[in-house]
């Protein structure tokens, strides 16, 4: 019979110590500062890339691990640092993600290294998928791709919505429709390579949270560029349209896999977030004294945070479930992908606001980092599918029906 075990192995272990170091020394000590400048880290980013936490190398090695645990973990480890600077760091790899999943290996060669520059002069790149009118519902993409075959170029018109280091970016990747008819399976991805003309950011979104990392609006006007831009190739393209004309199922359900696929590693930074005040409100609870006694000694105080704790226990458990299934191709028949990061999203919420009222009026003070970890832990109930759509998924899985 084979052995199970949740003891995390000696590599697992490492990473986790080596990032929760990094995020204790280099990332907290610098979260107030740079929340509020709502400005990108760049040199937090780059003490990253010195040590080895930011680059291609660094993602490889995680998503090589047969366990499929390695990401969670340091995803959870560097979120408990600072949830903003946590995705200045970890905002790269969507678009990266999106590359490695749907490239060749000609264009994973060329674009990737690029993404993250070197370690001396960082880059960023940045996933534009989302738009004003097609949020969950990808199917709406009014972002348009034509292909011009005097020049080989493909033409690009529209408007992407909070997009992740959007505008500041080198390389964009950019989702557009290439036969609106086909809805989300008439969809591809494209590489916009640095410096090109048509692309702009205007304006910086000021946020709630989650303020050390840059969101804009990206605006595309006629950007043309090369056929070799295309995610996949045209030849790939042409062939999956052909498939999708005909009534063939498959990119459909591989577009929600992709999906399922990515949500564990959002719930593990949400992890972080909720573990973050956790500690913290547990550590204020023993020290602070009220009617002689420390507050923890009390019940109503001692059970909620064996609340929090519990909470954040079975979160976790749901992401690294998800997270093993996702690497090791088991099928998510019941969304457990969507059930981890709906938990644990919805745990980082809950956990913080109790750190918050635990912490009385000095939780409603910057002096006392619960109140940033407050507004960070929201966006996880809303972004890579808000709460109300992985509650569609899990529903649509486990009764088989289309429920709307």
């Amino acid at each position: 019979m084979a052995e199970f075990s949740l003891d995390l192995n000696e590599e697992q272990r490492d990473l986790r110590d080596w990032v929760h170091g990094f995020a204790a020394e280099v990332v907290r000590p610098a979260a107030a500062e740079w929340d509020e400048r709502e400005d990108t880290p760049w040199p937090v980013i780059q003490e990253a890339a010195k040590v080895g936490l930011y680059g291609f190398e660094f993602l490889a090695t995680c998503w090589a691990d047969p366990t499929g645990l390695s990401l969670p973990i340091a995803s959870e480890e560097l979120f408990w640092g600072d949830a903003g600077i946590g995705l200045s760091i970890f905002g790269t790899s969507l678009a990266v993600a999106a590359i490695y999943g749907a490239g060749t290996p000609d264009q994973m060669v060329e674009w990737v290294p690029q993404c993250f520059g070197d370690v001396d002069s960082p880059a960023v790149a940045a996933f534009c998928t989302s738009e004003p009118e097609a949020g969950s519902d990808v199917g709406a993409m009014r972002t348009r791709a034509v292909y011009d075959e005097a020049t080989d170029e493909w033409v690009l018109n529209g408007q992407k919505a909070y997009a992740t280091n959007g505008g500041i970016a080198g390389v964009h990747v950019v989702t557009a429709s290439v036969d609106p008819t086909l809805g989300s399976r008439g969809q591809a991805a494209f590489v916009v390579p640095p410096g090109t003309p048509g692309l702009a950011a205007t304006r910086k979104l000021r946020k709630l949270g989650l303020r050390a990392s840059h969101t804009a609006d990206v605006f595309l006007d006629d950007v043309r560029v090369p056929g070799r831009c295309l995610l996949g190739g045209r030849d790939a393209l042409l062939e999956r349209l052909d498939r999708a004309r005909s009534g063939q199922r498959a990119s459909g359900q591989a577009a929600m896999r992709t999906f399922e696929l990515s949500r564990p590693t959002v719930g593990a930074q949400a992890l972080g977030v909720a573990r973050a005040a956790y500690e913290y409100a547990l550590d204020y609870a023993k020290d602070r004294v009220q009617f002689g006694r420390p507050i923890i000694e009390n019940q109503a105080v001692a059970f909620a945070l064996a609340d929090m704790r519990m909470e954040i226990d079975a979160a976790r458990l749901l992401v690294w479930r998800a997270s093993w299934m996702g690497r090791n191709n088991r099928p998510f028949t019941a969304g457990e992908g969507s059930m981890s990061k709906l938990k644990a999203g919805e745990v980082a919420v809950s956990v913080t606001e109790k750190a918050v009222q635990l912490l009385g009026g000095a939780g409603f003070l910057r002096d006392h980092p619960v109140e940033r970890w407050y507004r960070d832990a929201k966006i996880y109930t809303i972004f890579e599918g808000t709460s109300e759509i992985q509650r569609l998924v899990i529903s649509r899985a486990i009764s088989g029906m289309q429920i709307r």
